[in-house]
């Protein structure tokens, strides 16, 4: 409990905390279109019920990979394996188009099944990020995931068509997981010897996020500018 209570007072606690919500932010509205879409045939009473359920089917399991996720995170070499693949879904945040054509399921637990399945699936970068954000600390996990119910249930809807008014939010999530991407790497144990420095550690930090972003930023443009060549 004593453990519990330090790790919570802690500056870096409530730093990882924050990058965990904007994590859940930037990641969790697709999957929440999801929810909405499998559920999108059944009557209107039906429809609650099927979300109440299929959203805590999917928070339970993304809690047991998440947790599962940050024990691998362990192993010699991981750390730098996730923040590699944290890296490319942080470019990939700003550049790729998203896919929400999801069939209506026919009956309640078919609506069910769909989303859970659906939101494992999808939340396999969710899971990721949010492990690498809480550098092994499970409280962190289960506050951060516990976090995202809401965020996946009511707040997507709204949080979307803020990003769709205010693109440079999209912008901010990608950072942040570059970011978190970043300190995954620094914090593996056979590149110690490289991040000693802090200049370097945090200079590496830095560069990885201006990267990304400016890489995603010009693919983007390249993506929506018209070839005007003949």
């Amino acid at each position: 409990m004593e453990a519990i209570l330090n790790s919570i007072s802690s500056p870096d606690f409530w730093s990882a905390l924050l990058s965990i919500i904007i994590i859940d932010l930037v990641l969790a509205g697709d999957n929440a279109i999801v929810i909405g879409m499998s559920a999108r045939n059944l009557p209107a009473d039906v429809q609650k019920k099927v979300i109440f359920y299929g959203t805590g089917g999917a928070i339970v399991m993304r809690i047991l990979a998440t947790l599962v996720v940050v024990y691998l995170l362990q192993i010699p070499g991981l750390l730098v394996a996730g923040g590699l693949i944290l890296l490319w879904i942080a470019f990939k945040l700003l550049v790729e188009e998203k896919d929400h054509d999801v069939d209506a399921a026919p009956n309640f637990w078919a609506a069910v099944r769909t989303i859970v399945i659906a939101d494992t699936v999808m939340g396999l970068d969710n899971v990721l990020a949010v492990a690498g954000a809480a550098h092994g600390d499970y409280v962190l996990v289960i506050i951060g995931l516990l976090i995202s119910v809401p965020i996946i249930v009511w707040g997507s809807t709204l949080f979307i068509k803020l990003i769709e008014k205010y693109p440079i939010i999209i912008y901010i999530g990608s950072g942040v997981l570059a970011y978190t991407a970043a300190k995954m790497i620094v914090k593996e144990k056979f590149l110690a010897p490289f991040f000693e420095d802090p200049i370097v550690k945090y200079g590496f930090e830095v560069v990885a996020v201006i990267l990304v972003i400016a890489a995603g930023y010009l693919v983007k443009q390249k993506k929506t500018t018209p070839n005007t060549s003949s």
